[in-house]
């Protein structure tokens, strides 16, 4: 396809390759981060992923030999051979990823009839065998390759032997290990060997394809039949270095307000103030923590976007304002499609503006959604998104705290767009095909802005559609999950490889969004939605309510154990926050990613670690009472016993309905809070140290919880350590000025309260 390599040249940190064909271009990004890249229909990249400048003054060299191309940094060396093969080794020489040099084909012979129809999608088909994509790159398999990332699929954790699609998509059917696509768009993994790690990033917006040896075990491929060859290797030491340098490409998870990491509850839908103020004033009854409550469509005046039902919901923001006095935030569902409806004031808005997504023939196109037709706004144009932002401040004068973009696939009632539909893509024209994937991304960073412009606080967003890089602008939740015992079997390895795409903050519908949940379903899964950044309760009309009193008088009291177990670790929580706006790592863990050396991890989909330090091992069957537990090496301490259990073997445990086992690396000293029903009730001025026995260091986190200030040194730094059985607290970083007052230091059955003024303390008769 490219043919041989005619000329080259250096400049600065990219090379230049003249092939036959094409142009070729090797860059370095940083010392571990290298771009391929062949611009089949831009010169140059036009990343969505990637924002500002992210190259680091990297020292390069070339060289050549009989067989290409040698282009080095200080981390890496890539071979560049003719046809634009491309391999890639470490520093000492060790092959870490190269391109397979045979042709595509697949384990068993296609039908010809088969290949008729996929010549009618538009694929080359090469030697009647395999399906070559226009541009596509195969990776040979050393045969100890896992994979994981790709954003959030289904299936289980290591992602070898599927394929997928990264296309979003708007699918109500209940969700198996077989689906190609869902909501999200992440062309990311990494992969594990025994004896090195690297990640792919596959920055091409068009529909591509990820098949991980499931075709032939002699190869993986990606591919896309439009756009550039545009693709990142990204190395790095340990499966950690990979990430933080995909993050550091990507972009990180910025801080967020505090209130939302408790507890959100939600259902399609609440249909009248009434409904609303009833839900409020039960969590209250039964003293079970809640922040948020959700409106979903019906809050909207004919499900006009940026309305007021009033006929429902009474005076705007009357019922906000009511439950924000019983201390409650509220989170507003908008959805892209605008009612087509002239006198409404947002679309004539929008058609003066021309800010509306158009036919060929230069006409506004019309599908149809939950306000009927509706016309869909063009987010790539940055005067669309400046528009869509300055509308955020009509939520926020109603008293709304957080806005949850739902429907931005885009999703239709008339199936899915065409792919000829007009957009724009920042000062250009384009099309359906390249805009759908960043449709949902380009949303939620204009309602981020919106929201960071006119309340000066860290915005809240929710998003259901997204692609690479989202994770700056917005949470995710995964979709319309259902209410089935595989749905919430499914969530730990889903959640695990979206925090490995660089998706932090993010959850599922606890309780299961469609179909009906069981109470011991609902008791099971918040013992999961507990430790999940988003944290929020949500199901569907034609559903049974889902509300935990409903459900008798044993799982109301595991439901309430639970979310008050999530916000005494609140402050742990956010600590993880921190960490992750540093590095990249996220809040829910695969034991891969601290434990990639111990093979029992790497298809471990029943655990998951909280942060590094506590080890949650669900009950994720129904009827099941006890538990098959792996502990990896160290020593580990159960949360609710205290027994002290050596790792690196499995053991049964007890697990009725009433306990998830949760266990505590030796030497970790976790944060807690006082008892609270939701955040601004109590004054935040104690802090409880739950301390375990060993060697061990924590940095914990402080601020105000709101707004950017952090950003210019408004924090507090902490440092707790545990050594020879004395523990130190100092202050390494004093920019806040509500620091504790007092620290409750536990340790098995004692308990020392220390006052703090500032000053290094240390302490030892609480170990």
């Amino acid at each position: 396809m490219y043919g041989k390599i005619v000329d080259y040249s250096l400049e600065g940190q990219k090379l230049v390759i003249q092939f036959e064909k094409y142009k070729g271009i090797i860059e370095a990004f940083t010392d571990e981060i290298i771009n391929v890249f062949c611009g089949f229909e831009t010169e140059t990249h036009r990343s969505k992923a990637i924002e500002g400048e992210k190259h680091k003054e990297t020292k390069v060299s070339v060289t050549k030999d009989e067989t290409g191309l040698i282009f080095t940094t200080d981390k890496l060396r890539v071979y560049i051979a003719d046809e634009f093969k491309v391999d890639f080794y470490d520093a000492e020489g060790r092959l870490l990823c190269a391109d397979y040099r045979g042709k595509r084909e697949y384990a068993e012979q296609v039908s010809e009839e088969f290949l008729e129809l996929i010549r009618a999608e538009g694929h080359d088909v090469a030697d009647g065998n395999g399906l070559d994509y226009k541009i596509q790159v195969v990776k040979k398999m050393q045969g100890d390759e896992k994979f994981y990332g790709l954003g959030d699929k289904t299936g289980f954790l290591d992602k070898k032997y599927y394929d997928y699609e990264m296309w979003n998509s708007d699918i109500p059917q209940a969700h198996t290990d077989s689906f190609k696509a869902l909501y999200k768009s992440v062309p990311f993994f990494i992969t594990l060997r025994d004896t090195c790690v690297y990640g792919l990033f596959f920055d091409n917006t068009y529909k591509t394809f990820f098949n991980m040896a499931k075709e032939n075990e002699k190869y993986c491929f990606f591919g896309a039949n439009e756009g550039n060859l545009d693709y990142y290797f990204i190395g790095g030491a340990s499966m950690q270095e990979i990430l933080k340098n995909y993050t550091y490409l990507t972009g990180r998870t910025p801080l967020p307000q505090l209130w939302t990491l408790g507890y959100h509850q939600s259902r399609w839908g609440y249909e009248t103030k009434e409904e609303i103020l009833h839900i409020a004033e039960k969590y209250r009854e039964y003293e079970i923590p809640c922040d948020t409550i959700h409106f979903d469509i019906d809050y909207m005046d004919g499900y006009r976007v940026f309305t007021w039902n009033e006929k429902n919901f009474g005076k705007p923001g009357e019922v906000i304002k009511q439950i924000a006095d019983m201390g409650f935030k509220t989170v507003t569902i908008i959805d892209p499609g605008v009612k087509l409806d002239p006198g409404y004031a947002k679309y004539d808005e929008g058609i003066e503006g021309g800010y509306f997504a158009k036919t060929p023939e230069g006409e506004v196109y019309v599908n149809a959604v939950w306000p009927g037709d509706a016309v869909y706004p063009d987010y790539g144009n940055p005067k669309v998104r400046s528009w869509w932002a300055d509308n955020q401040k009509y939520l926020l004068e109603l008293g709304v705290r957080g806005v949850w973009n739902d429907m931005n696939e885009p999703a239709s009632f008339n199936g899915e767009l065409p792919k000829d539909v007009v957009f724009t893509d920042e000062d250009r024209e384009a099309n359906h095909a390249a805009m759908h994937n960043v449709y949902g991304h380009l949303m939620s960073k204009a309602t981020y802005e919106g929201l960071k412009k006119w309340d000066k606080k860290r915005p809240f967003v929710i998003t259901r559609a997204c692609y690479a890089g989202s994770q700056k602008y917005t949470t995710f939740w995964t979709g319309d999950n259902q209410s089935l015992w595989a749905h919430l079997q499914m969530a730990i390895p889903q959640m695990c490889n979206m925090g490995l795409s660089g998706l932090s903050f993010i959850g599922t519908d606890v309780g299961g969004f469609g179909a009906d949940a069981t109470g011991e379903l609902l008791a099971r899964w918040v013992e999961v939605g507990c430790f999940s950044p988003l944290f929020r309760n949500h199901c569907s009309k034609g559903s049974i309510h889902q509300e935990p009193w409903l459900f008798g008088d044993e799982v109301p009291a595991i439901y309430k154990k639970y979310v008050e177990l999530r916000y005494r670790l609140l402050p742990y929580l956010y600590d993880l926050f921190y960490e992750g706006e540093q590095t990249g790592m996220p809040i829910i863990r695969p034991l891969v990613l601290h434990y990639e050396k111990d093979k029992e991890t790497y298809e471990m989909n029943s655990e998951f670690l909280f942060g590094e330090n506590i080890l949650v091992a669900p009950v994720t069957e129904q009827g099941a009472t006890k538990k098959i537990v792996y502990l990896p090496e160290g020593i580990w301490y159960d949360y609710d016993t205290k027994e002290k259990i050596s790792g690196g073997s499995y053991f049964l445990k007890d697990a009725p309905l009433s306990v998830c086992p949760m266990y505590v690396k030796a030497g970790s000293i976790l944060p807690n809070y006082e008892p609270m029903h939701y955040i601004g009730e109590i004054e935040l001025d104690t802090l409880i140290l739950d301390v375990y026995p060993g060697e061990g260091e924590y940095l914990h986190y402080q601020d105000n919880g709101e707004d950017f200030e952090y950003r210019n040194g408004a924090y507090n730094l902490y440092r707790f350590r545990q050594t020879d059985g004395v523990l130190t607290i100092e202050l390494l970083h004093d920019g806040y000025d509500k620091k504790y007052k007092q620290f409750k230091i536990r340790c098995g059955k004692t308990e020392t309260i220390v006052p703090f003024t500032g000053e290094t303390i240390k302490v030892r008769e609480s170990l």
